[in-house]
Order: structure tokens, then sequence, then C-alpha cells
């Protein structure tokens, strides 16, 4: 979505925000911001795993990779395909690795732990947790596209549409879920 040039993520309009306000990498502040984001799991009684720290380091280290990899100017189509591609695929990958039960990212822990807590869909969640990272991101100076928009209206929506279909379950749970 960086290289679509059509709007970024709203995690990603913050780390633009304080790319301008820093001398760090876009990697790099994604870490940070992942690690500092642990610290609002603390009242939603949430635990981080393995696969929590992993999420972090993962994603800092492959948000530089892949703008370093993408080439900068792909035409309109390729970054129209960047974006339209981007969105669902992001959600996907969201329900799947949540669904695998090895640990949630930060982002998305803060979303299942606010979910859990207040018995709201993590549609409604995820929507409200991404318009407020967009706000504060736009508000430091990150860049807000047609893309942004759609992805903070969305993804909550791809992500519990896709998380039972990705949801492992135990021997015991599946024996006794409902057939359908």
């Amino acid at each position: 979505m960086v290289r679509a040039g059509l709007g970024i993520n709203p995690w990603s309009v913050l780390y633009e925000g304080l790319e301008r306000h820093t001398s760090l990498s876009f990697g790099t502040i994604s870490g940070l911001v992942g690690a500092l984001v642990l610290l609002l799991w603390i009242p939603l009684r949430q635990r981080p795993t393995f696969g929590t720290v992993a999420n972090i380091v993962v994603l800092a280290f492959s948000a530089d990779l892949g703008l370093w990899l993408l080439p900068a100017d792909l035409g309109l189509p390729g970054r129209i395909a960047l974006l339209v591609g981007g969105i669902p695929l992001n959600g996907l990958a969201v329900a799947v690795y949540v669904g695998a039960r090895c640990g949630p990212g930060p982002r998305d822990g803060l979303m299942t732990g606010a979910s859990a807590l207040t018995g709201r869909s993590l549609r409604l969640v995820r929507t409200l947790i991404e318009l407020t990272v967009l706000a504060v991101g736009w508000l430091l100076g990150g860049g807000v596209g047609v893309g942004t928009v759609a992805y903070a209206l969305t993804v909550g929506t791809i992500t519990q549409f896709c998380l039972p279909l990705c949801a492992y379950r135990t021997p015991a749970e599946r024996a006794t879920a409902p057939t359908g």
C-alpha cells in the first residue's frame, strides 16, 4: 500500500507522521510503536507470546525490505492492483495469525482484547482503532488517501469475516462445534 501511493493503512500514516519528526526509518518506527502498543494490553489483560514478539520483529524488517524491493513507480494500474489486493490480503493475514492462536501482533491484540473486554464485535473495535490511529497520524503529518479511508473502514469487516474460516480449533472444540 505504501508503494501504491493511493493511501497507506492508518498505522502506516502514524509511522509516516512519526518519521517526519524523527530520524528513524519506517520499519524501526513500526517496531517501536508495536512495542509501545503492548503497554495498552495491560488493562486488557492480554499477554504477549512468542507470536506477538515475532510479529513486531518480522513486520519491522519486512516493511523496510518490502520498500527496498518494490520499485517506487509502478504506473497507475500496478498501484491500483497493490491497493485493491493489499486491503483484503491484510485482513486475511490478520485472521490467519490471530486464528492460529500463536499470539496476536500488538495491534491485533489490542483489537481482540478490547473486543473481549467490551463485548463489541471485532469489526467495530478494529474500525474504531484504525480511525483513531489515522487521526493521530494525520495530525503528525502522515499522508492520507482514498486507500487509507478504504482500509480503515473495511479491514475490520474483512478480518471478522475471515477469522472463522482460519481459526484453529482443538479436537475437543471441533467435536462440540455445531454442524451446519
